[in-house]
């Protein structure tokens, strides 16, 4: 069936002012060519970008596209609803003078006012931020000598801003940080290549009370903490997934702290490898890397309902770190003296660590206040080993003041897990063995109140310490374990407050005895129930 003119006629006058509406609009994309930027790295592109920036953000948004080729720059001041597209081919190379990154002073206090204020990439109460592309920024991180925390700007650093996106980019040679996001809301991190090896202070990326955070498909390698939850003011870091990343430190690679102001909420790890990094030269830390997975709350504030899952680690010195202390560091003059603060809800589960160093993992509080209810579910961490017998017996100080490092105590007492005030611990299918023989005891736990432990697997080196020792430790339950301890005991109790320590279900034909009690530990503090008892020499 035909249209009648008259009906066509009216379709066509009808689409026309749309027709002309769509062909007046400008293109979605402006490019820093437009606005006279010179590629080659050697002419200052500064004013040509920030002029297409600000020319993108004055028509309500869009893109503000970076060609192929090197285009030096000094600091970029980011637009709401303005994304920055890197294509295949470009680097964004940050200046080596510093007069070409003014000061930056955030309008939210926090103890990073102590660290530098320019940035090669900056902004501040803004909305709709994103920074994407396949091609790489380069903060030209050697060019800055300083060894104080001034004067070395940082890659990204963000403040106050809502729905950020950065995504798909190499970012590499920061003179700080590389990337800094406080106090920001609904941020997603996806499909980044870190590195980070030019400086001091480089870490990878630190989200700081930040809101609804997702990170994701990242590699990162850097001198310092490879991916840090920090919060350096009184804004907690909450609701924050990281999942399928490979993370590289010779520091820490997974770390929550040191600064813990406002504490941590609702973080959820999933799906990522730990590896050593691979830079031979270490500027922090050691070529080996400090610790896998770092858990801190030192300046008060609070850590609660922490599960981490699916994570193989490599290589650290120490696989887990778990860390209540007082520092009590203020975060601004006029702040309050934190007091101590709480950690408690951490689970940690299916983690797998190899080829650890000689210190050992630890969960510590300080006297009066213990980290609570943490569980530790199919663990199984193996290290180097080479520990002394009387490794096993050292007085471990508390120091409970001092910055938080998996290697503060020194080599510890046990070569798998050092627990000490801790409440409502759970050890559940945690395995802890060594490549080398180590004389030390596999898990102690000191003035540690509900334990349960269930099915762990101990090796025991010949002429070593018992695999497991409790020291002023009350309400224990140990069942479903299996010792292979020819020779000696499976268990050293010791300490007058110890006590109601039970033991059911266990196989103990493969010990020479079940237990060693100190002069100070009464009889009736254990129990063994349906458990098979040593065989008879």
């Amino acid at each position: 069936m035909r249209t009648p003119l008259a009906l066509t006629a009216l379709a066509v006058w009808w689409t026309l002012p749309v027709l002309s509406s769509i062909a007046a609009q400008p293109d979605s994309r402006l490019s820093i060519r437009d606005f006279g930027a010179q590629p080659g790295g050697k002419t200052l592109c500064t004013a040509a970008m920030q002029a297409a920036i600000d020319a993108c953000a004055g028509r309500g948004g869009g893109t503000v596209g970076f060609p192929p080729g090197t285009w030096l720059c000094g600091t970029l001041v980011l637009k709401s609803k303005v994304a920055l597209e890197l294509d295949s081919g470009c680097t964004l190379l940050g200046s080596p003078d510093l007069r070409d990154y003014p000061p930056h002073v955030p309008k939210v206090r926090s103890y990073t006012d102590n660290y530098a204020t320019q940035s090669l990439l900056v902004g501040e109460d803004l909305e709709g931020v994103v920074i994407r592309g396949n091609g790489t920024i380069d903060g030209n991180g050697a060019a800055f000598t300083s060894r104080t925390y001034r004067d070395r700007p940082y890659l990204i650093r963000l403040f106050r801003c809502r729905d950020v996106r950065v995504e798909g980019l190499r970012l590499q040679n920061s003179g700080m940080w590389m990337q800094h996001y406080m106090a920001c809301d609904r941020v997603t991190v996806r499909g980044l290549t870190v590195w980070n090896h030019v400086n001091r202070n480089n870490d990878g990326i630190d989200i700081d009370g930040c809101h609804d955070v997702h990170i994701s498909g990242c590699t990162i390698d850097s001198d310092d903490d490879a991916l840090c939850l920090k919060s350096t003011f009184d804004r907690k870091c909450e609701n924050v997934t990281i999942s399928d990343c490979v993370l590289s430190s010779h520091c820490n690679a997974l770390k929550m702290g040191t600064e813990s102001h406002g504490g941590f909420r609702n973080i959820v790890v999933n799906n990522c490898t730990i590896a050593s990094s691979k830079a031979e030269k270490a500027i922090f830390g050691s070529r080996r890397g400090s610790s896998g997975i770092s858990l801190e709350i030192v300046d008060g504030g609070e850590m609660e309902g922490v599960l981490i899952n699916n994570v193989a680690v490599r290589g650290v010195e120490a696989p887990l770190f778990v860390r209540l202390g007082n520092r009590a560091r203020k975060f601004s003059p006029d702040a309050p003296v934190p007091g101590v603060g709480t950690l408690r809800d951490v689970v940690l589960s299916n983690i797998t660590a190899t080829g650890a160093g000689k210190t050992g993992s630890s969960i510590t509080g300080v006297p009066g206040h213990p980290v609570e209810g943490v569980s530790l579910i199919d663990v199984k961490l193996r290290y180097e080993g080479g520990g002394a017998r009387d490794d096993a017996a050292r007085p471990i100080a508390e120091k409970e003041s001092a910055y938080p490092e998996c290697t503060m105590f020194g080599v510890l007492p046990s070569y798998g897990l050092y627990c000490r005030h801790v409440r409502a611990l759970k050890l559940t299918r945690v395995q802890c063995e060594t490549t080398s023989p180590d004389l030390r005891h596999a898990v102690v736990a000191e003035d540690v109140q509900d334990l349960a432990i269930d099915g762990l697997d101990a090796q025991f080196s010949p002429g070593g310490a018992q695999p497991l020792r409790l020291t002023q430790t009350r309400g224990v339950l140990i069942r479903g374990c299996r010792p292979s301890v020819h020779g000696a005991a499976f268990l050293l109790l010791q300490g007058g407050s110890t006590a109601d320590i039970a033991l059911v279900g266990n196989d103990f034909r493969r010990v020479a005895k079940v237990a060693e009690l100190a002069d100070q530990v009464s009889r009736e503090a254990l129990s063994v129930s349906d458990s098979v008892s040593p065989r008879a020499k």
